[in-house]
């Protein structure tokens, strides 16, 4: 498939495609977007950064668009949507609507976000015209569900995006009990980087004879992403983690630590030697959050520590360095991670900074990768051993 025109999309889709500058479909948008078109049940297994969104939003936008050509047939109905899409955090949801809103800037179909972590009554008013596309997290959802504020009587397709991560998250339950509140009648599309047995059974009960779709093998990173591991102390994380950002300044480094706490800690050593980083995790206000990414996005503040969590959805252009300051424990994650860097052609760098007890993980990741990563070192440091 050479350009999106030969999928059959909608003029004014396509045009907003070429405004974009966006005119080859990727693998995952050229495998899902023509059953998707159809009507039919799509399961998706794709990491982040191989197009996804654009293979739910745009044949979505497409049937919408051929039900409701010109909006002769009104808005939808006060306080409903028509196409649901869930995600599993703020960052991820606020990246979805942003791109179904650019894709439907030629149509008059609307588009709403909603999440947790912000006044509700803001939200509430937009959803009471009625919407086209709802974009949201599970938790702020539901509290809209209960209040009144929102009915998915009237949805046509549902969308759940990163289910794997809602998995982690817990979301499970709360994933059945809006599917409960569906009309029996929709159309169903799931997208996940990784099928583990339970995400299978969660897809196996929301899908009805989906086409299965699957690109990006998830222990794949992008050959222009070049590897390294420092095998370093814990106590001396810090000192090398500056010492590597030295080298770095011209560039927007992404740190991964593992918990929250960790997060603020770096940040705040960080600042202690004169390095300006912003953190993103859960504990964070929506603001914080929105001020730290936009830094990241500018340039202001290059660089940016995050949780893996609070990491999803952070689709930003020129990430040039990935460092792991601890290494996950999960070794899918450690790929997720390094994705960040390496986009649209260009190349990047990933660290991880390996501790004694990271060890196990390194070799869990290792095995994920069918090889070794190599070993680098600082000049002068010691390697712990």
């Amino acid at each position: 498939m050479s350009d999106f025109s030969g999928l059959g999309l909608a003029p004014a889709l396509l045009q907003a495609l070429e405004a974009a500058g966006y005119t080859t479909p990727t693998p995952i948008q050229v495998q899902a977007i023509p059953p998707a078109l159809s009507g039919r049940d799509v399961q998706g297994v794709a990491q982040t950064g191989t197009g996804k969104t654009a293979a739910f939003a745009l044949p979505l936008l497409h049937r919408l668009l051929q039900a409701h050509p010109d909006g002769r047939h009104g808005r939808p109905a006060a306080r409903s949507c028509r196409v649901l899409v869930l995600a599993p955090t703020r960052e991820l949801a606020a990246q979805i609507a942003e791109n179904v809103r650019a894709y439907a800037v030629n149509t008059p179909l609307s588009c709403a976000l909603v999440f947790g972590g912000v006044p509700k009554p803001r939200q509430i008013r937009e959803l009471a015209r009625g919407v086209d596309v709802l974009v949201a997290t599970p938790g702020r959802l539901l509290d809209l569900m209960s209040e009144g504020a929102v009915s998915l009587a009237a949805v046509q397709a549902w969308v759940l995006d990163e289910a794997d991560h809602m998995l982690d998250l817990g979301f499970i339950e709360p994933i059945r009990r809006i599917g409960r509140h569906l009309p029996e009648q929709h159309q169903s599309l799931l997208f996940t980087a990784t099928l583990p047995p339970e995400m299978a059974k969660l897809a196996a009960g929301l899908l009805h004879d989906p086409v299965k779709v699957a690109v990006a093998p998830q222990a794949t990173p992008a050959e222009r992403i070049a590897q390294s591991v420092l095998f370093v102390a814990p106590q001396e994380k810090r000192n090398v983690l500056r010492a590597l950002l030295e080298h770095t300044r011209h560039g927007r480094t992404l740190v991964f630590t593992r918990t929250k706490h960790g997060a603020d800690k770096v940040v705040k050593s960080l600042a202690a030697a004169g390095i300006e980083a912003a953190a993103i995790h859960g504990n964070k206000s929506q603001p914080q959050r929105e001020r730290a990414l936009a830094g990241f996005r500018d340039g202001s503040c290059p660089v940016l520590i995050a949780t893996d969590i609070a990491a999803r959805g952070i689709d930003v252009e020129g990430v040039t360095h990935v460092i792991n300051f601890d290494l996950p424990n999960v070794a899918e994650s450690y790929v997720h991670r390094i994705g960040r860097t390496a986009r649209a052609g260009a190349s990047g760098m990933a660290i991880s900074l390996c501790g004694p007890e990271e060890r196990p993980f390194l070799r869990d990741i290792e095995k994920l990768l069918h090889r070794k990563v190599p070993v680098a070192s600082l000049p002068g440091q010691k390697q712990a051993a």
